[in-house]
């Protein structure tokens, strides 16, 4: 994509989305997060029972519902509008969970040191401002606090890439390309029809792509530091469940992060 893309841009394309992607997601966020995401993110977390948690970013609300269901007091927060009303829609009174909407890099609305854990699925590369996020992260984190968020792997999610195939369509390798181009890239979701083509009815997804080396320095400006980082791959059980996912042992699409502060106070920029 060329020119200058708001964050604001790519929450109104997430609009025109949400209500097909609640249909699709499931109790789990659909079949990436159950087999990928939705472990290591748990694993991360560690205890939540009792907790208060921000979930950054909740979308239609799946993960702050199993986080309350564990025990957890639950903020959700999301920039989409429609999300947040589907989020409200969906979860059971009896669920400790609250609902607001805001951008993930604007939270002045929210106390300082009040948050014991903050998750963030599949949202820091759909925003413009990522320093702004992680400052908001550090801001809002309880001293012993931990932070775990979840993007598309960036060695391999680039704005050029995939399978490259043999004339019968079998995948060979994925082909990556572009890595250090950094920016605005535009994410296909629509539907696919019998011939295996997609049928495009809404505009693309928005997402930012970053190097490695953009988020480490981010991460480590806003004065938090990395405890813990995973490239998660599916286990047995859940290649018995959902067999394509084999080709997840071949290359990571995802990584995971744990983040915890190493200072009361933000470094001057």
């Amino acid at each position: 994509m060329k020119g200058e893309v708001s964050s604001e841009e790519a929450v109104e394309r997430w609009d025109l989305y949400a209500e097909r992607w609640a249909e699709e997601v499931g109790d789990e966020g659909g079949p990436h997060r159950e087999v990928l995401l939705n472990p290591v993110i748990f694993d991360l977390l560690g205890e939540v029972e009792g907790r208060r948690i921000l979930d950054a970013g909740c979308g239609e609300g799946y993960l702050s519902r199993m986080l309350a269901s564990k025990g957890a007091s639950v903020v959700g927060l999301d920039y989409s509008k429609t999300m947040v009303k589907l989020a409200k829609e969906r979860t059971p009174g009896e669920l400790c969970v609250e609902y607001l909407h805001g951008s993930c890099e604007r939270l002045n609305f929210l106390a300082d040191e009040s948050f014991d854990k903050i998750v963030s699925n599949m949202v820091m590369g759909d925003l413009a401002d990522l320093g702004s996020a992680f400052d908001e992260i550090h801001r809002l984190l309880k001293p012993r606090g931990c932070f775990v968020f979840t993007i598309l792997h960036p060695c391999f999610a680039t704005s050029s890439g995939g399978w490259a195939r043999d004339s019968d369509g079998k995948a060979l390798y994925w082909s990556v390309d572009k890595y250090f181009e950094e920016g605005p890239y535009e994410v296909d979701l629509s539907p696919v029809n019998a011939s295996g083509n997609r049928v495009k009815d809404l505009k693309s997804l928005i997402n930012f792509h970053r190097t490695l080396t953009t988020y480490f320095r981010a991460i480590k400006r806003a004065g938090l530091i990395i405890d813990d980082l995973v490239e998660p791959f599916p286990n047995e059980e859940k290649l018995t469940k959902y067999p394509w996912f084999v080709k997840d042992l071949r290359i990571p699409n995802f990584m995971a992060f744990k983040l915890r502060r190493i200072r009361q106070t933000l470094p001057n920029a």
